[in-house]
């Protein structure tokens, strides 16, 4: 069947070309997400490397399967995209009214940008090849896709062809135009470099949707809500860690972060948050509560949880908003 369609589609049949190529869709748009870091750039890979398929299929010899063929072609769309790219340029702190403390750091990869859950289906349940270290929906966690951003590109295209998707070096080697020793360089390179990252929690979080999580992000919705920083500082690990991207501040430590959080809920603002989820973890659409009464987007939340504990809170502009079919305000209550 599948050499029918490449022979319906080679002769300009659309309709069999998009047979052949729709059920690896979603997982090429999220490999492309975690070489970007960007779900616009990846939808904008995702289109590339499907436009280039169509052009190319006549080259198509068959030595692989149609899946590693993608790949490779959605692989070097990002390089590509990675040498060219203009990113998102990072921005002011832009909360009214609230000085922020001295941040921990100033952070390095300013155009991350969320991943809905909703766009996870069907990509994240293809079984890995056997050359795979990384569980699929680690591999799309805030904190993973944020350490591979900074690795050399042709580092980060190796680790996640061979360590998260499982390719074996010999086709990672053909994919990238390589050789296998160099394929094997590259991925002893990227993993030391992915050693100097912030590591996640040594506790696993709850299972997503189970009681344990549930009970957590209530706490949370209910703490955040009512501003109360004590609340929210309690459900903290010791080394929480807080991003805003693209505002580059970024903050490590239960002490640095609650004098945030103080600080913001201090100023009056008070938000009501909207549950969704994002990167495999719960996300909430953030609300600012207005004197007209009506509730306007203020941002994302991501939170990355560990064991019974908040580790990391990642905050993005409210622009991400419609990406989660959020709206952009709520009406009075």
């Amino acid at each position: 069947m599948t050499a029918d369609l490449i022979s319906k589609a080679r002769a300009g049949d659309g309709e069999a070309f998009r047979e052949l190529t729709e059920p690896h869709r979603r997982e090429l748009q999220v490999h492309c997400y975690r070489m970007l870091g960007s779900l616009q750039d990846a939808e904008d890979a995702l289109q590339d490397t499907l436009l280039a398929a169509w052009q190319g299929l006549e080259g198509f010899q068959g030595r692989a399967s149609i899946r590693t063929w993608l790949y490779r072609i959605a692989t070097n769309t990002c390089l590509n995209a990675r040498r060219s790219a203009s990113r998102r340029p990072a921005r002011a702190w832009d909360m009214s009214g609230v000085e922020p403390p001295e941040p921990t750091r100033l952070g390095e990869v300013v155009w991350l940008e969320p991943f809905p859950d909703a766009l996870l289906e069907g990509a994240i349940d293809v079984p890995p090849g056997p050359e795979a270290r990384y569980e699929q929906t680690e591999a799309i966690s805030l904190a993973f896709v944020t350490a591979l951003q900074v690795l050399p590109p042709r580092q980060l295209a190796v680790l996640v062809l061979r360590d998260v998707l499982g390719f074996r070096a010999g086709e990672v080697a053909d994919m990238l135009d390589s050789t296998v020793d160099s394929v094997h360089s590259a991925l002893k390179r990227a993993r030391a470099g992915l050693k100097g990252r912030r590591p996640p929690g040594d506790q696993r979080p709850a299972a997503p949707g189970s009681s344990s999580e549930q009970a957590l992000v209530a706490q949370f919705v209910r703490a955040y809500e009512s501003g109360d920083p004590d609340a929210l500082v309690a459900l903290f690990t010791d080394d929480v860690f807080l991003s805003m991207p693209p505002i580059p501040l970024e903050y490590e430590g239960r002490d640095v972060v609650g004098r945030v959080f103080a600080g913001i809920f201090r100023s009056g603002r008070r938000v009501d948050l909207v549950p969704t989820r994002a990167n495999g973890q719960p996300a909430f659409g953030a609300y600012l509560r207005a004197v007209t009464g009506i509730r306007h987007g203020a941002g994302l939340f991501v939170l990355t949880l560990t064991g019974d504990r908040i580790d990391a809170f990642t905050r993005f502009d409210a622009g991400v908003l419609p990406w989660f079919g959020l709206p952009r305000s709520l009406p009075s209550r």
